[in-house]
């Protein structure tokens, strides 16, 4: 029953408020990108924007919720190869959105 005790403990680095900040940021960008799905900008230019600003939240959720940020470097070496397929898959999927462009009722 002593084997419960040896195990390390998990402490946990982040603060309330280091997790209200990082909130409020995440609020903020999602206000951004809700700006500027009203605002008549290029398509490109807005599917770019509301893109890079969605990279930057998951980041934000990442390493401070999910917890990367305290984590040893070898689980971050696990998970951010992830990341950058899934970011890749992006890229190559990307032009194939300008298909709804053209896409109509008849």
């Amino acid at each position: 029953m002593s084997g419960h005790s040896s195990h390390g403990s998990h402490e946990f680095a982040g603060t309330a408020r280091q997790f209200a900040i990082v909130w409020g940021w995440l609020v903020a960008l999602t206000l951004v990108e809700v700006y500027l799905a009203y605002i008549h900008l290029a398509v490109i230019t807005t599917l770019l924007l509301l893109i890079g600003l969605s990279v930057i939240k998951a980041g934000l959720i990442m390493a401070y919720f999910m917890h990367l940020k305290f984590e040893k470097f070898s689980l971050v070496l696990a998970l951010v190869p992830a990341l950058l397929i899934c970011i890749g898959l992006m890229t190559l999927i990307f032009p194939d959105s300008f298909r709804v462009l053209e896409l109509g009722a008849r």
